[in-house]
């Protein structure tokens, strides 16, 4: 979609949590917790009323059944008035870019003028099931009428009836989890183990320059309270001390035998929120905002989960550069979320063949060549982290600021996601 004359729609803003590794700093944190913490800063650091909010859209992949409606929980802070409408979106690593790419409708539509939209995830708390023989039992106690149907029920009980059930990180479909789906990707395309622990490598050293040198840090919120003894300033899986040999001496995750997705070339399960600041042309100019950047266009495609499950934004990024009327070397930044080296692989060498273009796009020339100084230029979801219903709000925030500081017109986010979905967008500067 592509936003309408007169009601261009802007990223004024952003925020977020630190991204840490689940089961580490903020595993006590809920996602409730740190999506409000990354949207309180936000309003802080914006200087914004919470009465000039109309809209709050949030993402998230795996929520809490006490808290199933993350974007309503945000929107009861406060710093709100009860009367701003709320609604979570599930579209798995792209959640976020749904729920900004929702705000942005609602203002496209003159529903809206300011809309907050993000995501969060907790993946240290993952909502753990009890067997479905389990359930019907405490079911049918609940329900029971005489101590003798008590009696007997409970007489039905076996020990394996306790056993939990967690979600997996797998497509219901076809069974097969995105480590399989990205192991067979690596073998299909023939990305070799060197080329992955060498991009992975690469997502560590930029993301911990950028670590360095101010530019994630200062997108984060450091947080500090209930369950986290010592203030959380950065993302603690960012490794500037990384190495090729480290890298290499790791064992396959998926194929033992003959694979090459390892746990250093995939992006780690990760507890994290982050937060963009949505407003129409019009509004930031009543407010007194100056917009980072504005949204051109967005596109989001789907393929047989079957297939190539991680190649949607090869399908998506062709589509999203049409509707934004632009051609790919008028990119000046490219965000790719690396959920493993060999999907990012992948779609690289789709989006460089023409081969592939004239049997999967029907056009007769390749989308074009991926300028590595242009490409995650502060590394990506491999060092930082992915925290499913957050990762699309961090590009967006990421991409936007480094288009201002290089004074780049057109950057580019895309995001594969579970189900054989692609998400793309086009951000412009103003």
């Amino acid at each position: 979609m592509q936003s309408a004359q007169g009601r261009r729609v802007a990223v004024v803003a952003g925020c977020r949590s630190p991204f840490c590794k689940a089961g580490t700093l903020l595993k006590d944190v809920s996602a409730v917790a740190l999506a409000r913490h990354a949207v309180v800063e936000l309003v802080h650091r914006a200087a914004l009323r919470g009465r000039d909010i109309d809209e709050v859209f949030f993402g998230q992949v795996l929520p809490s059944p006490l808290e199933p409606n993350l974007a309503r929980e945000v929107a009861l802070l406060p710093q709100f008035p009860a009367s701003i409408p709320a609604a979570s979106v599930n579209r798995a690593c792209a959640s976020a870019n749904a729920a900004i790419a929702m705000g942005h409708d609602q203002i496209v539509l003159g529903h809206a003028r300011v809309v907050l939209a993000g995501g969060a995830e907790s993946l240290s708390a993952v909502p753990i099931l009890h067997s479905r023989r389990f359930a019907d039992l405490l079911i049918g106690l609940s329900r029971a009428k005489s101590q003798a149907q008590r009696v007997k029920l409970l007489a039905s009980f076996r020990p394996r009836d306790l056993v939990p059930v967690t979600p997996a990180i797998a497509e219901p479909s076809t069974g097969e989890t995105m480590g399989q789906s990205a192991e067979a990707m690596a073998k299909v395309n023939r990305i070799s183990r060197q080329a992955q622990d060498a991009f992975a490598l690469r997502s560590h050293r930029l993301a911990h320059a950028g670590t360095e040198d101010g530019r994630l840090v200062a997108e984060i919120a450091p947080f500090f309270g209930p369950g986290v003894t010592e203030p959380v300033t950065s993302d603690n899986g960012v490794r500037g001390d990384a190495s090729a040999s480290q890298m290499a001496a790791l064992k396959p995750v998926v194929d033992r035998r003959y694979g090459t997705v390892t746990a250093a070339n995939a992006s780690p399960l990760t507890d994290g929120a982050a937060a963009v600041l949505l407003m129409s042309a019009d509004a930031a100019a009543a407010l007194g905002y100056q917009p980072l950047a504005f949204i051109r266009s967005y596109a989001v495609t789907a393929l047989d989960p079957a297939g190539q499950l991680l190649m949607g934004p090869a399908y998506a990024i062709p589509q999203v550069l049409d509707r934004a009327g632009i051609d790919w070397n008028e990119l000046g930044l490219i965000e790719m979320h690396e959920a493993f080296a060999a999907q990012v692989l992948s779609n690289i060498q789709a989006l460089e063949s023409r081969q592939w273009a004239e049997e999967h796009l029907g056009r007769a020339t390749a989308v074009g060549q991926v300028d590595p100084e242009t490409l995650n230029v502060m590394g990506g979801s491999i060092a930082i982290g992915h925290p499913f219903g957050a990762t699309g709000a961090r590009l967006t925030l990421t991409l936007a600021h480094e288009m201002r500081r290089r004074d780049v017109q057109f950057g580019l986010i895309s995001v594969c996601a579970q189900g054989g979905m692609g998400f793309a967008m086009v951000l412009e500067r103003a």
